[in-house]
């Protein structure tokens, strides 16, 4: 398995990647920043390289796709928050947040589908705030739900390149560490009040993605990986 892996120098993305070369598979790690993607493939070793990818510069992704040449599977896990109360929002960092999610995925897949091998896919990340807006959250909320129409729409339209996203809920990734104190009790409550009783592991997403990437017979879907925090 050969995949493009953007913004997964860390966190879940990393735990995707050591579980991708674990199983003797080869890893491109994407991002705008070269010294941590280059920090990031000598920590991972062989089978690991990078590639520098702004989801914000289509040249960037075209010379990305020139260069790269065939995969197998493209994942895109960035993620650029515009979160805050309404009437504070700034429409440069709406339209950051936006490219990330949205349209940046759009034009990976511009790009790559032509360089996807048969049985391949891509695997956008969506998030369970999507299905649980809050106040301060209408952008994360929009995005992440946007993804979720879009692999709807590229499935149908790459067939028969496969097109899935994955929406994670809370997860002990280290994205939550800037919380400071507060992300213990968003931890506690999560656990508290999800069916599974427990915060995520990104080995729990890692599992599902792996999943998504191998089985060839699912594509338009948005898989939940949030232990039903949805639901709660």
């Amino acid at each position: 398995m050969r995949i493009l892996l953007v913004s997964g120098a860390s966190g879940i993305g990393r735990s995707i990647a050591t579980a991708v070369l674990d199983s003797g598979g080869e890893v491109i790690l994407a991002g705008r920043r070269p010294d941590t993607l280059d920090t990031a493939v000598a920590e991972l070793g062989p089978g690991a390289s990078a590639v520098t990818i702004d989801l914000a510069d289509e040249s960037t992704i075209a010379r990305a796709a020139a260069s790269v040449g065939a995969v197998d599977h493209v994942v895109s896990l960035a993620a650029d928050h515009a979160n805050g109360p309404l009437v504070d929002l700034d429409g440069s960092g709406v339209r950051k947040a936006f490219d990330a999610k949205v349209i940046g995925p759009l034009l990976l897949a511009k790009h790559f589908a032509p360089v996807i091998r048969d049985g391949g896919s891509f695997l956008f990340f969506s998030g369970v705030a999507a299905w649980k807006p809050a106040p301060g959250l209408s952008v994360v909320s929009t995005t992440n739900g946007a993804v979720a129409f879009l692999v709807e729409a590229l499935a149908v339209e790459l067939a028969p390149t496969r097109v899935n996203a994955l929406s994670p809920g809370i997860v002990e990734s280290g994205a939550w560490d800037s919380m400071g104190p507060d992300k213990d009790t968003l931890f506690a409550d999560t656990a508290r009040t999800n069916p599974v009783r427990r915060v995520g592991r990104p080995s729990d997403i890692a599992a599902a993605a792996q999943s998504l990437l191998t089985n060839t017979f699912v594509t338009g879907v948005t898989l939940h990986v949030d232990g039903g925090g949805r639901l709660a």
